[in-house]
């Protein structure tokens, strides 16, 4: 294990009673590295579903490996974490989990999620941005969103304003609405208001989790009655 203020490695065998302490060590390491607790919280979350499926998926039958988990902080304050695996996982993305709920999850809790698969094993890479600071440029009201299942998927109204630091909650509720990509979306734009900067990175981001999935997103655009 090698612990800095900006970085933190982790190594251990692929068992599920590995888990608790890589929690608890990322956990300590996030709060001393100046995370909040629902960052924290988020990211914890994320990164024990990734290793989860490593300790799962990556070292079928009696094979045995290891796992890795890599933290760094960036310069934007955001954090970065790679949980990697050296083995050949059984069930391909997107379904992480016979549970089906690793990737949604994931894509809930942090701001970005890649899955790199390769002959030399699985590399999930986690992306979670810090809670910006309150500015006067920013004291309007964040955006909300209102999500409801019709019979052909779901709903999301926003109603607003989504200044550019509500992209990353915006992309996050948006996903969680169409179950990470497992149900169509359809997003109501009419209720948007004066600022809508943290929309087209959102909504890039909800479009591409869901043609990963097989679904499609539709969008009401401003203005249409």
């Amino acid at each position: 294990m090698l612990v800095q203020k900006d970085f933190l490695a982790l190594r251990f065998p692929a068992d599920a009673h590995e888990v608790g302490p890589v929690r608890r060590h990322l956990r300590e390491w996030l709060q001393g590295s100046g995370f909040t607790e629902d960052e924290s919280d988020d990211l914890v979350l994320a990164v024990s579903e990734a290793v989860n499926n490593s300790v799962e998926h990556a070292y079928p039958g009696p094979a045995r490996g290891t796992v890795e988990v890599r933290a760094q902080v960036g310069r934007d304050g955001g954090v970065v974490v790679d949980v990697v695996d050296h083995g050949q996982w059984r069930v391909p993305p997107p379904a992480l989990t016979t549970r089906g709920r690793g990737l949604l999850l994931m894509r809930e809790s942090v701001d970005d999620v890649e899955i790199r698969r390769s002959a030399n094993g699985t590399t999930v890479r986690l992306h979670r941005s810090r809670s910006p600071v309150s500015t006067a440029a920013d004291t309007a009201p964040d955006c909300q969103v209102h999500a409801y299942e019709t019979s052909s998927g779901v709903v999301a109204v926003i109603r607003g304003d989504a200044p550019a630091s509500a992209g990353p909650s915006l992309r996050r509720s948006l996903i969680t609405a169409a179950r990470g990509g497992a149900v169509p979306l359809t997003v109501d734009l009419r209720g948007l208001g004066v600022r809508r900067e943290g929309v087209a990175h959102a909504l890039a981001e909800v479009a591409s989790a869901l043609a990963a999935a097989g679904n499609r997103l539709t969008v009401v655009p401003e203005g249409l009655s």
